[in-house]
């Protein structure tokens, strides 16, 4: 799942939790559907897809408008881009709290959806960016009056009795001293050709370079570089690395550098989006997308191994002090019960 499904799974568990009703709206697609709580219902609408289709989201709209009428809910929390603009035409704006998951996929990767951003900007009660960075650019487009930012939660999942990897993951981690793991779509967002390099390099250093969430496996990779394909709860193999790493173009806040930090694992990440806001320099890196830079770091890892273990400690410390789902879901509830006392 990407950042936005894992943040509506997250919320809408702590909100059944709570005893509160919640309405599950989106496409078939994913994996979402599958580890929802039973208690939420689910609606489905085929039409809505991530590209512009004026008439698959014509129907989008009216679709949402008949559910609109069926639930009458007191609250809608638009998650993205795409249902965030549509919602937005469909739904009353006193009511709406639209979650921009990286404002990056709009400025950078999207950037004649701005006009759109800019025209809607008021049919929202509350706009939400998921980092500082984001705040700042959604206020550079004067987005600003109803604009704000929280940071993504998850839950603690260290707990959980821990999965016996494939025996060929652990017959290759063993013959390697240090193991990295990405776990990212293939998308023109993630830099695998920057994973491969970096890799290449570090062939000679006896270190393993694994990459989950793959759609297919290229052709000549670096003789230490393993593509694993799409994995069910891929966070589960987060304890059996050293280090994580994230190359990137864009990013919002990444939901797997939150859990490689839940896990107590350094993160060496593309200094891109919010990524500077959660690696500090004690739990990890945010570099230039540069082979060298990532190569320093991951090296400086791996010869030191004081400054390694001070980092994983530094690790799981920054995400109990501000990536909990506790932290993100009491700022959202806060925003909720804000649009329904407003709406008395």
């Amino acid at each position: 799942m990407g950042g936005a499904q894992s943040v509506l799974v997250n919320l809408t568990n702590s909100l059944i939790n709570e005893g509160h009703d919640v309405i599950v709206i989106s496409e078939i697609e994913g994996s979402m559907w599958d580890i929802l709580p039973g208690e939420a219902i689910k609606e489905e609408i085929p039409s809505l897809q991530r590209s512009i289709n004026p008439v698959k989201d014509l129907k989008t709209v009216c679709r949402l408008r008949r559910l609109y009428k069926k639930y009458r809910p007191d609250v809608i929390h638009l998650h993205s881009s795409k249902i965030g603009m549509l919602g937005r035409i469909a739904f009353p704006r006193n009511k709406i709290v639209y979650t921009v998951h990286g404002f990056d996929s709009i400025r950078i990767a999207n950037p004649r959806l701005l006009l759109l951003e800019r025209l809607f900007k008021n049919r929202a009660k509350y706009i939400v960016g998921v980092s500082q960075y984001d705040l700042i650019y959604l206020q550079k487009e004067n987005i600003k009056d109803n604009s704000s930012y929280i940071y993504n939660g998850i839950w603690d999942s260290s707990s959980e009795k821990r999965i016996i990897p494939p025996a060929l993951f652990t017959e290759i981690i063993s013959k390697y001293s240090f193991v990295i793991l990405t776990i990212a779509r293939f998308s023109v967002q993630k830099k695998f050709d920057l994973f491969c390099e970096i890799a290449s390099l570090l062939k000679d250093e006896n270190i393993a370079f694994f990459w989950i969430g793959n759609q297919y496996i290229p052709d000549r990779l670096p003789e230490n570089v393993y593509c694993m394909g799409s994995i069910k709860n891929a966070y589960r193999y987060i304890p059996f690395v050293d280090l994580c790493i994230l190359p990137s173009n864009y990013e919002g806040l990444p939901i797997f550098i939150i859990e490689s930090l839940l896990y107590g694992k350094p993160v060496v990440a593309s200094n891109v989006g919010g990524i500077s806001e959660i690696l500090d320099g004690t739990n990890g890196f945010a570099v230039d997308n540069s082979p060298d830079r990532f190569v320093e770091k991951i090296m400086y890892y791996r010869n030191d191994k004081n400054a390694y273990k001070a980092a994983c400690k530094h690790a799981r410390e920054t995400y109990i002090e501000k990536f909990t789902i506790e932290h993100m879901y009491t700022k959202y509830l806060s925003l909720y019960k804000n649009i329904i006392s407003s709406n008395k």
